[in-house]
């Protein structure tokens, strides 16, 4: 397995020289995106017919920051102090598989290139990162605190009124942010072969009657 330095934006060519298992570490914007998040961007941007004018200029920015970006399932703790700058005091992953019905319409969408998360994503999401070159990096859950002092700055935050502080799309820069390839760009996903190494073990345990 190898180890990687990535800068923000990442080209395709860089993401379909990934393989599940290297390690990576992200420097660069990245944008946070939850449940309500997406929803969001799937009605508004990818299923309507028309972009609300009221929204047309989110969306562009929104495609300057995920072209060749990466998305971040997290809902941080953060802190305004007093001269009005936002800080993260977690930034811990939310699991990822709750995106699923919406993540490959972003991804083609938007042209994202890598999703951090927890748990991997389905089938799906892993043909979305074959078809368009993209990456699942699974960051490590319970080290919420660690994950937070990887985010250097918060540039901006949108939707946060409308949607919460949980739910809404963080602008932040990170550096050094530390993750695992678990879904590549070549079909490869580390989750479905620790499902079905898991199920191979169960069988035969059932079959030598050890249940």
């Amino acid at each position: 397995m190898a180890s990687h330095d990535l800068a923000i934006p990442i080209s395709e060519d860089t993401i379909r020289a990934l393989r599940a298992g290297d390690s990576v570490r992200l420097s660069g914007t990245i944008v946070t995106a939850r449940d309500v998040a997406h929803k969001y961007l799937t009605e508004t941007f990818i299923r309507s017919d028309e972009i609300p004018i009221g929204e047309r200029a989110l969306h562009a920015e929104l495609g300057r920051l995920l072209g060749g970006g990466v998305i971040y399932h997290c809902g941080p703790v953060v802190h305004q102090s007093e001269d009005g700058h936002w800080v993260f005091v977690t930034a811990g992953p939310t699991t990822s598989i709750r995106e699923e019905i919406y993540e490959p319409e972003v991804i083609a969408h938007f042209g994202v290139r890598g999703v951090i998360g927890k748990g991997g994503m389905g089938r799906d999401t892993l043909e979305a990162c074959r078809k368009y070159g993209a990456a699942y990096f699974h960051a490590v859950g319970g080290a919420a605190a660690l994950a937070a002092s990887s985010v250097k700055e918060v540039l901006t935050v949108y939707k946060s009124k409308a949607f919460g502080v949980p739910e809404a799309l963080w602008v932040i820069r990170v550096e050094g942010f530390p993750a695992i390839v678990t879904m590549d760009s070549h079909g490869n996903s580390v989750h479905d072969q620790v499902r079905a190494a898991s199920e191979e073990a169960l069988r035969q345990m059932m079959c030598s009657g050890g249940i």
